[in-house]
């Protein structure tokens, strides 16, 4: 019994071909990329967690706390969030309430 081996040519790739795989590869590390990117950005979000919260003092206003708890902030900006987060519709607040206060930016 005798056998042949049947010798076959190299694959070649056509110019579709190498554009096709090309763009695979390009594919692939695009999507490897966002997937590092939002793991990243994740990670240093401050939005994380439970939301900061202050106890009221006798002699506290909003915008005392507003003013302590964001000192970057526009004073007023603070107080209408604060106002905004513990459903306030004046600027009433009693000592020993708890608020939530806006994040530090």
């Amino acid at each position: 019994m005798v056998t042949t081996s049947v010798h076959q040519p190299p694959l070649r790739l056509t110019r579709r071909g190498r554009a096709v795989v090309l763009m695979f590869f390009v594919l692939m590390a695009s999507l490897a990329s966002a997937v590092l990117f939002t793991t990243a950005s994740r990670a240093n979000d401050p939005e994380r967690g439970p939301a900061p919260t202050v106890v009221v003092q006798p002699s506290d206003t909003l915008w005392s706390i507003a003013t302590r708890v964001a000192p970057h902030r526009d004073p007023r900006a603070a107080v209408a969030e604060i106002q905004r987060l513990n459903g306030l519709g004046d600027y009433t607040i009693q000592p020993g309430e708890t608020l939530i206060v806006p994040r530090e930016r």
